[in-house]
């Protein structure tokens, strides 16, 4: 099998390209990525070591792409993936990555004949409706209460059947809209493809930043003894999210490689679930446990624009339906980029730090 994995030289993108070879030394894997992420070029050196081919390409450019020639799976993790981006006045370079560069890896899979895995976003779900959501303020985070007026949002969490009207930030709309154009090329072009929304993912490799990668961004300051910041809802720290492990993504991406028609023609929700879920709060006791560091944290009371109280995955149509759930949970998560950051300190300092 040869499989192309856009955004391949990022979190995502690396983890897979190197855990899907490891275990099938048989596949041709080629990681194409345009280096764009600081802290991408360090992937180069994991995929010489690992015959892993790579192309330095755009997705925005349909010509990049043309350098991919008769493979048998996509699976597209080149997005820009910052709920931010856009924001600030300008979300041409969100739209024209995370649209018009998906539309070209759709065009390029109907080409080859290739199935398509496409990693989608939880964001899609609009801003006001989970907002708006009957909630209880506990000591150290915020939770959904049992009694819910709006259907799709549970105590469980959010489901698939939350509805899609509203706005959900640029970042979200892009991801909805290629999920619709996916659904067309389904339709009209014949096109296999498996559609996730996954929540927030973390683990080793990731270059956390305040607006992605929260888990890494909390461990790395805690672990370099540097400050952080409550931002919102109170600045004390009790917002909620769940977590997903890169190794746990990793497991169900292996099987819509080997089983794409279990999901062809479905949406599904995947993340850490309720069992996997923490509060900025509760995750500065994680790190100060694993590191023994206390650092400070300061307090803003202003929320961030697109920011939410709570997100949790409902995993309850996956589990039923593919019998995949997240096997790994929260202090495992942050003792693993704990350690990918001790044995890579060099390295990781100069963009981490």
């Amino acid at each position: 099998m040869k499989i192309v994995i856009t955004g391949g030289a990022g979190f995502v993108g690396s983890s897979l390209c190197i855990s899907l070879k490891q275990k099938y030394p048989q596949y041709k894997i080629i990681a194409f990525d345009n280096l764009k992420r600081r802290g991408s070029e360090l992937s180069l050196v994991d995929f010489k070591q690992n015959n892993i081919e790579f192309i330095h390409g755009d997705i925005r450019n349909s010509e990049d792409l043309e350098l991919l020639q008769e493979f048998d799976v996509m699976i597209e993790a080149s997005a820009e993936p910052s709920v931010m981006a856009g924001l600030d006045g300008n979300p041409s370079y969100v739209i024209n990555n995370n649209l018009y560069g998906s539309i070209n890896c759709f065009n390029t899979c109907i080409k080859n004949k290739a199935n398509l895995i496409f990693l989608s976003t939880s964001r899609v779900y609009p801003i006001n409706l989970i907002e708006n959501a009957n909630y209880i303020e506990e000591d150290t985070r915020f939770w959904f209460s049992e009694e819910q007026k709006i259907n799709g949002i549970s105590n469980k969490g959010i489901s698939e059947n939350l509805s899609l009207k509203g706005s959900r930030s640029f970042y979200g709309t892009t991801k909805l809209s290629a999920e619709l154009f996916i659904q067309e090329y389904c339709q009209f072009y014949n096109l296999k493809a498996a559609i996730t929304r996954f929540g927030v993912i973390a683990g080793p490799r990731q270059m956390g930043k305040t607006d992605q990668g929260i888990a890494t961004l909390w461990m790395a300051k805690h672990f370099w003894n540097q400050s952080l910041k409550y931002i919102g809802y109170g600045g004390k720290g009790k917002q909620v999210r769940d977590l997903l492990h890169i190794d746990d993504l990793i497991n169900l991406i292996d099987i819509q490689i080997h089983d794409i028609e279990k999901f062809n023609g479905k949406i599904f929700n995947a993340g850490g679930g309720m069992q996997c879920s923490a509060s900025l709060y509760e995750m500065t006791a994680y790190c100060q446990k694993i590191t023994g560091n206390t650092i400070t944290i300061d307090s803003d009371v202003n929320n961030r624009p697109a920011d939410l109280r709570i997100y949790v995955t409902n995993n309850a149509k996956i589990e039923s339906e593919i019998n995949w759930k997240p096997t790994k949970n929260i202090e495992t998560i942050f003792e693993d980029i704990y350690l990918w950051i001790k044995e890579n300190e060099n390295q990781l300092s100069r963009i981490l730090k």
